[in-house]
This record gives structure tokens, C-alpha cells and sequence, in this order.
């Protein structure tokens, strides 16, 4: 009887063993490089650290594919993995048709299919995996329907973390490599052999951290954030990449300045005034470091004046790929290319103006002075004479205490593609969208929603969408105002849906935003007032549609307690006022002493305190501060009382309760009833 093995644990244990993977260049051992000249019937052909195969039969002739040799060593970790999913797909055409297949998805098998499955020699776990395996893609993180011949493409890579767009070779590796475990034993062999190598001196925390990656995930996930953890005690030096980034922006060039020269006759003599040199202010042109030169510099005076271990210094580039990496970089981008001492492998000349400005840097007395100890030879092979060649500018070389990290959101990745030999020369880390347990919750009128759960349903839509991570909401999408736990309405709308609108859901299943009260048609305005306030009622109908409804909480209405305990027997009884509904008591009697505020404008404040002054069928406690109180006499628990500050006619600035509850409710109900207004209990 044959057994199936649990596609989730090969899929752990595969991923567990390759995060202890460094990422370091090695060289592909002899036997390999000897027994594969053909892949998948390509031709390849081998360099020290990289391969190149050339494809056959297409329209535009021999076409080119880069792989740098990591990527045998990441195919070689998977190919049980792989095996294993053939398997699986085999048996699975016992069961149903490729047709059938493509259009079963994560379906739920007919009667007939399962007794097809019930047929086969397996055991009755084997059976729960097999159906497990056609009926849930996320057991097995695969996301092409298993009728098709590169299923297993996508789990692979995710399993890897890697960016499937580029790096979609490495599963084709795998399944090349899958019946020949001999070769792929000798390239771990050959890999982990390599990596054991002594280097010279390097930063003693970072000896195992990449000189150079890419911190990439979704919108929000908070790559930023991580790469601020790591680097907070260190020298940063920070820049951001955007469409008119380019080469001078970003290592620096001559640019105007005013300065105070010697005012000179038309003779060209120094005006002379009372014995003293007449100044007068000029454009002249000084050269100006950016990011790059600025962190080049400041790399090498540190590794000048270190010791054994190096102190690092760290280039962050936020949203590498919103700029053209290809001009920004210029002929920097040979300099990635990092020994296994963490050097350049090839250095490269720089251009006078550079040269001039580096030279004077690195000078005696300069800025950033290297000494006359400084001492580099070696660091490059066949290069004699390099210690100079550094010093005095005449060639740009990184040195291995350079760490040059970046963040990119994979949404943004068609603004400006990264071509695969600029990708190669990094380390790709993502950042996976977690549950940050900060408890924030988004605010619907009187009541609220997780955001945690919202981020969770709402990517399970992203997904079946668009059949791609790139789009979905990381944790720190969107943040609550400060020093609260609640993300406004008005935040949520113009930050959040608007996102999901014009980003992810207009030009597909627009189904979500059909939340107008009049009309089937799906709008973002919807979400508007014909005032241009938020339409609560409409960011309800979303967030149901997509929590459901037993997710949307009421929240505390009762305000804090003068004793500190909370409150209780809460009671949600809610109003229609001034043409709105379904208010709490929060929101009416904020609305309610609002309404009176604007208008009576030309009041004083004194005058507002004393028309809305509590009666004394309040009891003390639920007075707070009153329904009116300055700004400065609202402190402690109470300042969560009130609401936005406001400024009265005699310039007072003050706030207005918000915190109504069933022991103060009444009070300013019969206050509006006594202006006229109307209000009304709602009945569910």
C-alpha cells in the first residue's frame, strides 16, 4: 500500500534548513560543472560564480538566462519537496480529469471523485492528504491550478522567499536537479565548503549579515521598521529613491552656492574701502556630497581607524524601485560585486570631479583623513598598488564595513523594473505581513472593528484577486493618530479603501464597493457626504461585507468611571438627529451641542458654558468637566472626554464633551427639544 508523505512538514523542514543559508557566492564543484552541460535540452556555460543558459526556439533567437550559482544551492533544497508534489499530482488524475482539475480549484470534490479517491492503494491518511492537496491550495502554498505542468513553481518559491517574478528558474533547477540527488548533495557540499573560508577583518555583529539587501514585502509590513531595529546604534545615512532620482542626486555634483567674495573695479583691482576689502555676495559653484559619496567616505575613515574589528556604516535606500536604478547607479553597479572578503571585486575609475573631491576628503587634514598607516593591499587580486589608487580617488572601491540595504514595496514593482543582473548582486529578505498585537481598531461611528482581522479577510480577497501577495495590507498599512489605538474614519477611507479602490479592486470585482444607499453601482465617493464628511453608514456595509457583521463591535459609550473601574451595563440604544442615523450617544451628543455651538458663533465661551451647563438631575460624576471646558483645565482620565479643540468668538480655546452615556444623554436631549429639534430612538 503506498503512503503519501505530509506535504506541510517537507514544506517546514525545507524552509527551516534553507534559512540557515547565508547567501554568500561560492564556486560549483568540478564534478558538477563536468556531468551538466544541458539543462532541460539549454546549453549552459559556467564562470566563477555564476552560469549562463542559452534557451532554444524562440521567435527572437537564442535568448540568454543569468543565474548566479545560489541559486543551485536553493534548488537543491527542495527537490524532496518537489518529488513529493509529483506524487501528489499523479494520483490526482486518478482521481479527476485536468479539466476538472483546473476548474476544481480549492473546491469541494463530487461524490463520484471521492470514490475514486476511496479506490486508490492508500492508506486512509494518505487520502486525507491526496484530497487535502486537490481541495486546499494553502496546505501546500500553491497558487497555479495543479492541471498545469509548472504547479509547483509557486510553492517553491515561497518556501525560498524569493521574488517570483525573477527568480522563477530556481523551481526549474529543482525539478532538474530532483532525480539526480548525487549533484545535489555535491553543490550543498561544495557551498557550505566554501562559506567556512576565512575573510579579513569584518564587523564583528555582521559577519554573517549581507553587505547588501533588499527588504521587500507588501505595502506596510514594516521593512523599515526592521532595518531601524538593526541599525539603531550604528552611523545611517538614509535616502530615498523616487522617478527623478539619478546619478548626481545620489553620489553628488557641482551646484550654485552664494558666497561673500572681494568686490573687484573694471580693472579687475580689489575695491578698498576705509583700509578694509569691499565684499559682495556671488553665485559660485561648490561641489555638494549626496547619500552615496557621503556614506563611501565616512565607510573608509571608519575601516582606517578601526582595529581588529570593524565598526559598520550603513546606506539605506528606501524604495529602491520607485527610482531607475540603471541611472541612479550609473557604473556603481560594478562596485556590488563583492568578494568574499567583502570588497568590490572590480574596482572602478572615477571621474575627476569625484576624484578631486575624494582626494581632498581622504587627504591630510581632510574631513575624513585616512592616515598614514591606511593600508589595503591585497584587499583586490592582481591589482598592486591599490592603497593609493583609493586614497587618492582615483578609483572607487567598497569596502566590506559598507552595508548597503534597501526597502521595496512589491506593489510598486512595475514602476521601475530592477533588471536580473542589478537583482543578483543583492540579498532579497522578506517581510512577511504579521499580527504586530498592537490592538488597533477601526472606528465606524459607535463602533469599531479589528484591524488585525480586518488586514487578515481583506488579503484573503487581495489574493483570490489578484493570485498575488504584491497587493496586500501589511500591519502598518495605516496607523492610528498619535498616542491613540483607533484609526479614524476619515484615515481609513482616504488611506485605506482608497487604496483597495483605485489599486486592487476598480478595474476587476468591484463588488465590495457596491455601498451607495441609492444605487447598485460600485463608487468610491460612496463613501462620501454630499458635505464631504465620511458616510459611516456605507464604511459599515464594506466592513461587514468583508468581517461580516458579527466582527463590527459596539464600543465603550460609557466614558471612564471618576473611580477608575470600568463601566457597566452598557446600553447601545441609538438616535436619528439633524438628518443622521444610527447615532450612538457619543456621537448625538456631540452632534447635538455642536449643532448649537456653529449656530451661536458670535457667543462667548462664557455664554456657550452657561447655556449648555448640566442640570442637576446629573449626578457629579457623569458632569465630567462639564459639556464645555477650557483647553488648559482638562487633564488626566478626562482628557479621553473630549473631543477636537475648538475657539469661541472671544478667542477661548476649549473643548466639547464627547463622552454622553445613559446617565447624561437625557440631559441634552431635552436640551435640543427645547430648541426645536428633533431626535428619535431607533428601534433595530
Amino acid at each position: 500500500m503506498e503512503q503519501l508523505k505530509d506535504l506541510g512538514q517537507i514544506y517546514s523542514h525545507a524552509a527551516e534548513k534553507f534559512n540557515q543559508y547565508d547567501g554568500k557566492d561560492f564556486i560549483l564543484p568540478s564534478e558538477f560543472k563536468e556531468r551538466v552541460k544541458e539543462i532541460n535540452t539549454n546549453t549552459i556555460t559556467y564562470n566563477d560564480f555564476s552560469a549562463v543558459i542559452q534557451t532554444k526556439g524562440s521567435q527572437r533567437g537564442a535568448l540568454n538566462i543569468f543565474l548566479p550559482n545560489q541559486w543551485f544551492y536553493i534548488a537543491s533544497y527542495f527537490t524532496d519537496y518537489y518529488k513529493e508534489l509529483v506524487r501528489y499530482r499523479s494520483l490526482s488524475l486518478q482521481v479527476a480529469s485536468k479539466e476538472r482539475l483546473k476548474a476544481l480549484g480549492n473546491g469541494t470534490l463530487t461524490e463520484q471523485e471521492k470514490d475514486a479517491l476511496n479506490s486508490l492503494d492508500l492508506n486512509e491518511e494518505s487520502k486525507s492528504f491526496l484530497e487535502k492537496f486537490i481541495t486546499d491550495y494553502s496546505w501546500w502554498h500553491g497558487a497555479k491550478t495543479i492541471d498545469r505542468g509548472d504547479f509547483y513553481v509557486s510553492p517553491i518559491l515561497t518556501c525560498a522567499g524569493l521574488v517570483n517574478a525573477s527568480q522563477s528558474f530556481v523551481a526549474d533547477l529543482c525539478a532538474f536537479l530532483a532525480d539526480k540527488q548525487d549533484l545535489a548533495t555535491a553543490v550543498v557540499k561544495g557551498a557550505e565548503a566554501d562559506s567556512s573560508e576565512g575573510q579579513l577583518r569584518l564587523c564583528k555583529e555582521f559577519k554573517k549579515t549581507p553587505l547588501q539587501q533588499i527588504f521587500y514585502g507588501a505595502p506596510g509590513t514594516g521593512k523599515s521598521y526592521e532595518i531601524n531595529e538593526i541599525t539603531k546604534t550604528y552611523p545611517v545615512i538614509r535616502t530615498t529613491f523616487h522617478p527623478d532620482s539619478d546619478y548626481s542626486t545620489f553620489v553628488g555634483a557641482y551646484k550654485p552656492v552664494m558666497t561673500q567674495v572681494n568686490l573687484r573695479d573694471v580693472s579687475g583691482h580689489i575695491v578698498m574701502e576705509n583700509g578694509k576689502c569691499v565684499k559682495e555676495e556671488r553665485i559660485t559653484y561648490k561641489y555638494v556630497k549626496q547619500a552615496f559619496l557621503k556614506a563611501y567616505l565616512a565607510s573608509w575613515k571608519k575601516y582606517a581607524d578601526g582595529g581588529e574589528t570593524l565598526n559598520p556604516q550603513f546606506l539605506i535606500i528606501e524604495e529602491i524601485n520607485r527610482g531607475n536604478c540603471a541611472q541612479i547607479f550609473g557604473d556603481l553597479f560594478q562596485l556590488l560585486d563583492r568578494a568574499d572578503n567583502g570588497f568590490s571585486t572590480y574596482p572602478i575609475e572615477a571621474d575627476t570631479d569625484l576624484q578631486t573631491e575624494i582626494s581632498k576628503a581622504f587627504s591630510e587634514g581632510g574631513e575624513f583623513s585616512l592616515g598614514e598607516e591606511f593600508n589595503i593591499e591585497g584587499v583586490v587580486s592582481g591589482y598592486s598598488g591599490i592603497t593609493e589608487a583609493v586614497k587618492e580617488g582615483r578609483v572607487l572601491l567598497l569596502p566590506n564595513n559598507l552595508y548597503i540595504w534597501a526597502t521595496m514595496n512589491t506593489s510598486d514593482q512595475s514602476l521601475f523594473p530592477i533588471d536580473s543582473a542589478f537583482k543578483r548582486r543583492w540579498d532579497w529578505k522578506y517581510v512577511k505581513i504579521t499580527d504586530a498585537k498592537k490592538e488597533w481598531k477601526i472606528k465606524c461611528g459607535s463602533e469599531e472593528c479589528d484591524w488585525w482581522t480586518f488586514v487578515t479577510e481583506i488579503n484573503k480577497k487581495i489574493a483570490k484577486e489578484t493570485s498575488s501577495d504584491d497587493k496586500k495590507l501589511g500591519y502598518f498599512f495605516c496607523k492610528p493618530d498619535k498616542n491613540g489605538n483607533t484609526i479614524s474614519e476619515d484615515k481609513f477611507v482616504g488611506k485605506v479603501l482608497f487604496y483597495l479602490w483605485n489599486d486592487v479592486f476598480k478595474d476587476s470585482d468591484t463588488s465590495l464597493f457596491k455601498v451607495g444607499e441609492y444605487t447598485e453601482e460600485a463608487t468610491f465617493e460612496a463613501f462620501y457626504n454630499d458635505d464631504n464628511t465620511v458616510n459611516i453608514e456605507a464604511i459599515r456595509k464594506y466592513l461587514v461585507a468583508v468581517v461580516g457583521d458579527n466582527n463590527i463591535k459596539s464600543g465603550n459609550e460609557e466614558g471612564p468611571s471618576p473611580d477608575g473601574n470600568p463601566s457597566n451595563g452598557i446600553d447601545y440604544t441609538k438616535y436619528s438627529f439633524n438628518g443622521e442615523t444610527r447615532l450612538s450617544k457619543k456621537d448625538l451628543g456631540y452632534k447635538i451641542v455642536m449643532k448649537y455651538i456653529n449656530e451661536h458663533s458670535d457667543k462667548t465661551f462664557e455664554e456657550l458654558q452657561k447655556d449648555l451647563a448640566f442640570d442637576e438631575r446629573v449626578d457629579n460624576k457623569y458632569r465630567y468637566k462639564g459639556v464645555l471646558a477650557k483647553v488648559e483645565d482638562i487633564n488626566g482620565s478626562y482628557q479621553d472626554c473630549f473631543g477636537d479643540e475648538q475657539t469661541s468668538s472671544d478667542s477661548v480655546n476649549y473643548k466639547v464633551l464627547t463622552w454622553w452615556n445613559k446617565y447624561n444623554i437625557d440631559f441634552i436631549i431635552n436640551f435640543a427639544k427645547k430648541q426645536g429639534w428633533s431626535v428619535e430612538k431607533e428601534t433595530e
